[in-house]
This record gives C-alpha cells, sequence and structure tokens, in this order.
C-alpha cells in the first residue's frame, strides 16, 4: 500500500511539473499591453516575450521594449529567456538563435527596427529586399 501512494505522488508530481509553461505564451493581438510602454500589442512580426527563472511571463510590442525593460529590471528578470518572432512566420522562437537585421524600411511599433529570423538565409533575402544590415548581438 505504501508502494501504491510513493507511485501516485510521484505520477501527480510528474503531472503537475508537466503542466509549467515550458517556452513562449500565446500573445492576444489588440487585447495584451507590453509590460515596458503599455500600448497595445499589435504587430505579430515583433511582438516578444521574456521568461524569468520563476515562470513568470513578460510581453513586449518590440525587442527594443524588452531590451529595456530586462536592462533597467536586471535583478527580478535574471537568467530569463528571452523569445523573439520569426519575421516570415511570426513563431516565436529564443533570441539566442536568431539572425536579426535592422534599418531600411524595417519599422517596428517602438522604433526599435529589428527583425527577427530563424533561417539565417531568409535573412540574407530579407535585408537584401529591405535595404537592412545585420545587427551583431
Amino acid at each position: 500500500m505504501k508502494n501504491l501512494f510513493n507511485i501516485l505522488g510521484i505520477i501527480f508530481l510528474g503531472l503537475f511539473f508537466s503542466c509549467s509553461p515550458k517556452g513562449p505564451e500565446k500573445i492576444n493581438f489588440g487585447k495584451d499591453q507590453c509590460e515596458l510602454c503599455k500600448m497595445g500589442i499589435e504587430d505579430p512580426k515583433f511582438a516578444t516575450e521574456l521568461i524569468t527563472e520563476k515562470g513568470r511571463i513578460y510581453k513586449f510590442d518590440d525587442l527594443n521594449c524588452m531590451q529595456s525593460y530586462a536592462t533597467e529590471n536586471a535583478e527580478q528578470v535574471g537568467q530569463a529567456k528571452l523569445y523573439v518572432p520569426d519575421f516570415i512566420t511570426n513563431e516565436l522562437f529564443p533570441l539566442e538563435k536568431a539572425t536579426l537585421i535592422t534599418g531600411g524600411a524595417i519599422k517596428s511599433p517602438m522604433n526599435g527596427n529589428v527583425a527577427a529570423f530563424i533561417d539565417k538565409t531568409k535573412a540574407q533575402e530579407e535585408a537584401q529586399k529591405l535595404g537592412a544590415s545585420f545587427l551583431e548581438q
């Protein structure tokens, strides 16, 4: 009987921890607000997310807002995970995997004017089309 309770306890803990978010949350465009500037998040090509070590999710309308927030709240943010949208698919993915381009015809909500790409080849194609340049991370 004691073994049964131990097994059930392990199963319960496994289910509990598997329900916690492991990645970015869906952004409700037109409804969610940027954590920094409080503007409505409207453009899926630029909306970003920051997830703290404790699992708290912050949403931003622009990479510029997310970086400013992380800098201003460095102690609270800690080793947060930063997510950016692929400029082509709008799918959020980790910032450290991104190829970033800036300038040219890229116009983001808070004038950060940075577009992220999961695919470096697509970034090169879009940079050429938009007259943008590569941004080092």
